[in-house]
């Protein structure tokens, strides 16, 4: 089974992905610790959106060869991308259809004012979940960003909410 974390920035992905792993005994993907690890030590102040978008397809490639690995062994994968676009969305879907595997959407549907104070806890406290500062203007950016599920992405999918 191929589980997909969707949620808006500060919305508990990371945690929520970790409490799944421990009941489904699944492995997490978390870009952000793959981007922290491999790409942020080489980012520039003139890199933009488009140079991260550019890694994060590199390293998903990555990730779908493993998935299909941990399928092989009947292991569920976790998915803690970001997915904060339908279309982004909609890559890991085909890619589950493609290859008759299980697929389902966690939908971490939470306030924007819950999410903020989550995340200036987080760049304060720098916890387990903490891999970068996000400014409030990257915040402010991705609530911009963000595309809510539809109602037929959630078709059997699970709604978190405060």
């Amino acid at each position: 089974m191929i589980h997909l974390i969707v949620g808006n920035t500060g919305s508990g992905k990371t945690t929520y992905a970790n409490q799944l792993k421990a009941k489904t005994n699944g492995i997490v993907f978390s870009i952000d610790t793959w981007n922290n690890t491999l790409f942020l030590p080489d980012k520039q102040p003139t890199d933009g959106l488009d140079w991260f978008l550019e890694r994060i397809n590199r390293a998903e490639s990555i990730i779908l060869n493993i998935v299909e690995q941990l399928e092989d062994s009947k292991t569920d994968t976790i998915l803690d991308l970001g997915l904060s676009k339908f279309e982004h969305r909609e890559k890991f879907r085909m890619f589950a259809q493609l290859h008759g595997y299980e697929l389902q959407l966690h939908f971490l549907d939470i306030s924007k004012n819950t999410r903020f104070e989550r995340v200036m806890k987080r760049n304060k406290d720098q916890g387990d979940t903490f891999e970068f500062e996000v400014s409030e203007d990257h915040f402010k950016f991705m609530e911009t960003w963000f595309e809510k599920p539809t109602a037929k992405e959630m078709t059997n999918g699970v709604l978190v909410t405060e």
